[in-house]
């Protein structure tokens, strides 16, 4: 066996290897985006709730509020 065929021996399944390994890396790094897209919709509705709390709460203040007013005139 010459040194040419030795190097294609061990050249070509090393290379392949890389290769494969670039791919797996470029399609977990696309998964992870796609995930992290997902999760930043899933933020987007939490602060959305939050909000929503918030008005609601101010809401009920202002009832409760305008109803002790309304016992304190009494």
């Amino acid at each position: 066996m010459t040194n040419e065929q030795l190097y294609l021996a061990i050249g070509i399944p090393t290379l392949l290897n890389a290769a494969m390994m670039g791919l797996l890396i470029a399609y977990m790094n696309a998964r992870f985006s796609a995930m992290e897209r997902r999760f930043d919709g899933v933020d987007k509705r939490f602060d959305d709730m939050r909000d929503l709390w918030r008005a609601e709460l101010h809401r009920v203040e202002e009832v409760l509020d305008a109803r002790l007013k309304h016992l304190e005139q009494r």
